[in-house]
């Protein structure tokens, strides 16, 4: 909203100075100090009115060091993100960029989907929430929006020859070329490789001339899939104080820089990738995001005085799918979102060794001592503090290889 207005006063009023407002690094500094702000300052009063509402969390017994202590502490931390995050987007950020509506909207969505989820555990003292049937849905239906308006609005497009200029100038002559084009696309990029731009469209060659008309068909399904599977890795990673807030503000650091240059012709020239037309933008929700994210953790560092609950970790992993797929870098998931993906294949392996040993020998056995992967390592003794700091190690080794990619192919 601010932005709007200084938009007025510098191309109507011609106030000297309020131009600032149009640079998207001016924006994100002030979006990200006055998260950092809300969410120290403001969360606390947050975390009063939960723990007066007896929202306390209610810890299930497994075996674990420290795990007791935990009972009562209040929970649907996330809407300090939220909150942290909303604020400074509607003041700083232009309102009308068809992305930053995308975040708004899956913020807000995913957002009720785990506030749903945390009210049934706790109010309806039903432990395991809200049934998983209706969570996919709510997902698979935010997927369908978010790959149809990529998909079908115009507002919406690339470009992949980011040459500097269309004029050239010698001694004798002009030569003017034609201007690169924005078109619609569906490509993404493939990391570690030159020319590495992939169509999905391509899948349907064999269908003949006319087969890019039904890129939707691929598009679509491919990002109710990431933002599935990315959601439900952030919910997983949320197990232990500090763990899913510090390893998403590292990876949404690493994608601040995808959309900052991206969303740049110069840039993008520079580092010869796809320019993607008005993304910059996202760097200013980005900026508000990770500030959020750094606040939260104020109180959510060991010894937790908050957890975020669903309603922090769906939205959370959403905010990184979309991020992502927007700015066509959805590949590098498995790499600056490597801690998702490790504790979800945790999951995934233990569950289906256990299967497949009590099928053949009669009992289950399990390959780590317990799933997800952070509480196999409590169980082998090592402190919180310990487990979180490592993994966030491994999550700043995985982010800065991840901005490698712009140049190493």
């Amino acid at each position: 909203m601010l932005y709007y207005l200084f938009e007025y006063f510098d191309k109507t009023l011609d106030i000297s100075g309020t131009g600032v407002f149009q640079y998207i690094t001016f924006r994100s500094a002030l979006a990200f100090m006055l998260s950092l702000l809300l969410s120290t300052i403001y969360g606390k009063r947050i975390i009063n009115f939960l723990r007066n509402q007896q929202v306390g969390e209610t810890v299930r017994e497994l075996g674990l060091a420290g795990q007791n202590e935990k009972a009562g502490t209040p929970t649907m931390g996330g809407l300090i993100i939220i909150f942290a995050t909303l604020v400074p987007v509607l003041l700083f950020a232009r309102l009308h960029n068809i992305y930053i509506v995308l975040l708004i909207v899956t913020t807000l969505w995913m957002g009720t989907i785990g506030f749903v989820d945390d009210y049934i555990k706790i109010f309806k003292k039903d432990k395991q929430g809200l049934k998983g049937i209706f969570k996919v849905i709510g997902q698979v239906g935010l997927g369908i929006i978010v790959g149809a308006v990529l998909y079908f609005n115009p507002a919406v497009t690339v470009r992949t020859d980011t040459g500097r200029t269309s004029v050239y100038k010698n001694v004798s002559s002009t030569v003017v070329l034609p201007a690169p084009v924005e078109e619609k696309s569906t490509a993404t990029t493939i990391p570690f490789v030159k020319n590495n731009e992939f169509d999905y469209a391509e899948i349907l060659s064999f269908m003949g001339e006319g087969y890019e008309k039904w890129a939707w068909l691929i598009f679509i399904p491919v990002v109710i899939f990431i933002i599935t599977a990315v959601s439900n890795g952030a919910n997983l990673t949320d197990g232990i104080d500090g763990l899913a807030a510090g390893t998403s503000a590292i990876s949404v650091l690493a994608l601040g820089i995808f959309t900052f240059v991206s969303g740049n012709i110069i840039f993008s020239n520079y580092l010869n990738i796809m320019y993607i037309p008005n993304s910059g933008e996202m760097t200013v929700f980005i900026s508000a995001f990770t500030g959020a994210l750094i606040g939260f953790l104020w109180y959510n560092s060991f010894p937790a005085s908050v957890f975020m609950g669903d309603t922090g970790s769906l939205t959370i992993g959403g905010i990184i799918a979309v991020l992502a797929i927007a700015v066509r870098k959805e590949i590098l998931i498995v790499l600056f979102c490597g801690i998702f993906l490790a504790e979800s294949a945790s999951v995934i392996i233990q569950v289906a060794y256990f299967k497949y040993t009590k099928r053949r020998f009669g009992e289950g056995r399990r390959i780590f001592l317990m799933s997800p992967l952070h509480h196999h390592y409590q169980k082998k003794g090592y402190h919180e503090s310990k487990i979180v700091t490592r993994f966030w190690i491994v999550a700043i080794m995985l982010a800065i290889l991840s901005i490698v990619t712009l140049k190493l192919r």
